[in-house]
């Protein structure tokens, strides 16, 4: 018989990644990155004056919760098209964080590592090329 404890502590062991999304997505809806300055910059550009990765990002998820697709492209593409391979894994990350008392993390092959982060440093390369080279 499972009680009352073990049920709520289910049940907030469940909610807590979806609380934690909806808050992030909430936050960036009410204030935007465009707007507040309270998002964190990115240190390689500060220092070095060339865009990372990762540059563009949160204004990239704002764009995309308020349905603007192509904008999310031009702000960061390589996280706009890592969000459904990488929603597909956290799906898989929360199924067995509430299916098993003991969670393991998937394993990724090292093959899919190497790509990725061959494709980011490629993505880092090129969109700090002169417009004229391209």
């Amino acid at each position: 018989m499972i009680s009352g404890r073990s049920r709520l502590a289910q049940v907030l062991r469940a909610a807590t990644p979806l609380v934690a999304v909806a808050f992030i997505a909430g936050v960036l809806l009410r204030f935007p990155p465009t707007e507040c300055s309270f998002y964190p910059q990115c240190p390689v550009y500060r220092l070095l004056h060339l865009e990372c990765p990762g540059c563009g990002t949160t204004r990239a998820l704002a764009a995309l919760l308020h349905g603007h697709i192509m904008e999310a492209l031009r702000l960061n593409a390589l996280t706009t098209m890592m969000l459904v391979p990488g929603f597909l894994y956290a799906a898989v990350c929360y199924r067995r964080y509430i299916g098993t008392a003991s969670f393991r993390w998937p394993q990724i092959p090292s093959a899919s590592i190497y790509a990725t982060l061959a494709a980011a440093i490629l993505f880092m390369i090129f969109r700090n090329l002169p417009v004229h080279l391209l």
